[in-house]
């Protein structure tokens, strides 16, 4: 079994609680990732609905999660149709609700792909080799079992003297290094590997936290690289968005997703 999904295993207590252990292999200075944290709950919600395409998945963070931590996570039913299904799950700790998560389901069958369009060209990628690794920071597990590869052109961040981009971008190449395939789970954590796109413009110097966040998953990767972009427009009040593509090497496009964080100045 891949790490990504042993560490995403719940067990039915009942008919709406799950129980099991947040993981520490997805972490950013300790702290769950979010996308992590969206695929534990969205397998709960999985697990209930007989349609099992998760096509929309929505997380507000409502205050820290631990990591190692036995965790209980309550599924309801929102509303159940002929194409669609809908779910909300909360996970708990310690007796308090530290995330909520929604989720519409569809059978992956009913998707007409012969109105396919795409109006957007696929992003624009330097080549592997060519890019830079992610630095291995003490506390980042999420490093460890993922390869993330920065485009050039946004990497100036991470670099002792690099230059920092005139825009908040952030884009490259990712996959698990345990080469698990990818899945429509898995792209909800791909979704939130990359650091926030105002750190190429602004440097290491900010804190982003998660408010909330949301993915569309559109189709599974046909290939094991999986290219990702994401870009802010907007800071403002200390608020600020993140909209991100993932597309496979195909040329196909797999999730569109969207966050918004705050801005805080270390």
């Amino acid at each position: 079994m891949f790490l990504f999904d042993q560490d995403i295993i719940l067990k039915q207590v009942d008919e709406l609680n799950f129980k099991g252990i947040i993981a520490s292999n997805w972490s950013v200075d300790g702290n769950p990732n979010g996308g992590y944290l969206m695929a534990f709950l969205a397998s709960a919600m999985q697990k209930q609905s007989d349609k099992k395409w998760p096509v929309i998945v929505t997380a507000n963070f409502l205050t820290k999660c631990a990591e190692g931590k036995k965790s209980r996570v309550k599924v309801e039913s929102i509303s159940a149709g002929k194409r669609l299904n809908r779910y909300q799950a909360s996970l708990i700790q310690d007796g308090t609700e530290r995330t909520r998560c929604w989720a519409t389901f569809m059978d992956e069958g009913n998707c007409d792909k012969s109105d396919n369009r795409y109006e957007k060209e696929v992003p624009e990628m330097t080549i592997r080799q060519d890019c830079f690794s992610s630095p291995v920071i003490p506390k980042y597990t999420l490093l460890d079992n993922m390869d993330m590869l920065l485009d050039p052109s946004c990497a100036g961040w991470i670099q002792s003297g690099g230059v920092l981009s005139s825009i908040s971008e952030q884009k490259g190449w990712i996959k698990f290094k345990d080469d698990r395939p990818g899945d429509a789970l898995s792209l909800l954590l791909m979704a939130d590997s990359f650091a926030p796109p105002v750190l190429a413009s602004h440097g290491a110097m900010t804190w982003v936290p998660t408010i909330e966040y949301s993915v569309s998953v559109r189709a599974i990767p046909d290939t094991q690289w999986i290219k990702a972009i994401f870009r802010s427009h907007y800071l403002t009040c200390d608020i600020v968005e993140e909209d991100g593509e993932l597309w496979d090497e195909n040329g196909k496009l797999l999730a569109i997703s969207r966050q918004i964080a705050q801005f805080r100045k270390l």
